[in-house]
């Protein structure tokens, strides 16, 4: 299990001047105020489907040819959630050849981290948080397993820190015995086991600081350089606790998931079961594959527990990025990427496209399961994406299908017909 790098470094690089993310966090990708914006479940709509993008079905193609069973988008444009468009290539099931459904759970990996970012960013705007507190300033009293050595080396690191990944905290998915636990030839005999984001922490911890920064985020210095770790959103899901007294899960809950009107997106805790409908999850283990759909998320945390839907994926970055959620100050801070280089803001990234548009987004990756969403700066113009193993094959052909969605000719098609991919359909409707 993996939560990986927010996006592919090398599309990045050639696209963004060279400040792509780097491939450190290829380990749990898992491997992770005011809220104005009130929606409602949108019914299911009538068979007036919209047509697939031939663009999009040939780039969903190419993710299936690269050796994923299947994958699927959801693209909103001009804020119509009803009528967004969805496509598919491939199977969900490998056994039964079941296609993948619009209304499919999957679990969303490092998606997880934005939603956590937009909750820390709302008690910053309610003023219960700052981003330059440290993080030992808001860590919950007594919490089993955290002495004075961890709260030591949290004493040096600031909010904006974790939420940016300045922090230099070694990314816990990446220790050598846990990776093999997750997602190497351990998995089998692991794949149930129960951790503690103090435990996870711990692990962080031994390491020292990750590579290539010489010390920890000093607070309110520059940081350390811009290293992805999953160690720094579970640090932030302890946090939300501090502050709030409940659970990051129940925060979320109560501020991002009622409001928006999420009815498919969850948080399990320690349930490895996917709600229904689900179809499968693949990964490659000791060099074969293996149906991974079943595993404890606790692994991940607030770094990319999350389980959801395309739908829900879209109705979120909608609200979002359309300013439901966070105050014009605190949605300026979740863009910002200057203590990156241009890498990575407070939980959300921006990538340039070959065509010159900038989307605004995140990815996120867990055992077996791949997906990313991306949209325009006012949240009208959304795509969200997945395929049902992880990570992809050529990271290139995950932007190909925001390069098809946002670049291509406005003119739709219906000819990219389902002979073309089994399983491919379009459907309108959340």
């Amino acid at each position: 299990m993996t939560l990986r790098s927010p996006r592919a470094a090398s599309a990045r690089a050639a696209r963004r001047r060279a400040t792509a993310l780097t491939a450190q966090a290829a380990a749990l990708a898992l491997a992770l105020t005011a809220c104005t914006g009130v929606a409602r479940r949108d019914p299911v709509p009538s068979a007036a489907a919209g047509a697939p993008s031939a663009a999009t079905g040939r780039a969903l193609d190419r993710l299936v040819a690269d050796g994923a069973p299947g994958a699927a988008s959801l693209s909103t444009r001009d804020g119509r959630i009803r009528a967004s468009r969805f496509t598919t290539a491939g199977v969900a099931d490998l056994r039964t050849g079941r296609p993948m459904e619009r209304t499919d759970h999957f679990r969303a990996g490092s998606l997880t981290k934005t939603v956590v970012a937009t909750v820390v960013l709302q008690l910053v705007a309610e003023g219960k948080l700052s981003l330059d507190d440290t993080a030992d300033r808001q860590l919950p009293q007594g919490v089993p397993g955290i002495g004075p050595d961890e709260r030591g080396v949290l004493r040096q690191v600031t909010v904006r820190r974790l939420l940016d990944h300045t922090t230099g905290l070694f990314d816990y998915t990446a220790d050598p015995r846990l990776a093999r636990q997750l997602r190497g030839r351990g998995f089998g005999a692991h794949r149930y086991d129960h951790h503690t984001p103090a435990e996870l922490l711990r692990i962080a911890l031994s390491h020292g600081p990750a590579a290539g920064s010489r010390a920890y985020g000093p607070a309110g210095g520059r940081g350390a350089p811009f290293a992805y770790s999953n160690t720094n959103y579970l640090v932030l899901g302890l946090l939300i606790r501090g502050v709030t007294g409940h659970p990051y899960a129940e925060e979320i809950r109560r501020r991002v998931i009622g409001p928006v009107g999420l009815r498919d997106t969850s948080f399990p805790g320690t349930d490895p079961a996917l709600p229904e409908p689900h179809g499968r999850a693949y990964a490659r283990v000791g060099g074969r594959r293996v149906d991974v759909t079943a595993l404890d998320p606790s692994r991940a945390g607030a770094a990319g527990e999350m389980v959801t839907t395309l739908g829900d994926l879209n109705r979120f970055f909608a609200a979002l990025l359309g300013g439901a959620l966070l105050p014009p100050r605190q949605m300026a801070q979740l863009r910002s990427e200057r203590g990156t280089g241009g890498a990575y803001g407070l939980g959300l990234y921006a990538t340039v496209l070959p065509c010159g548009v900038t989307v605004w987004g995140h990815n996120g990756d867990i055992n077996g399961s791949y997906a990313q969403t991306a949209g325009t700066a006012d949240g009208r113009h959304l795509v969200s994406y997945r395929v049902n193993t992880a990570p992809l094959a050529v990271p290139e052909h995950g932007t190909d299908v925001l390069t098809a969605e946002f670049c291509a000719p406005s003119r739709r098609t219906a000819g990219h017909r389902a002979a073309a991919t089994r399983g491919r359909t379009a459907r309108s409707g959340p």
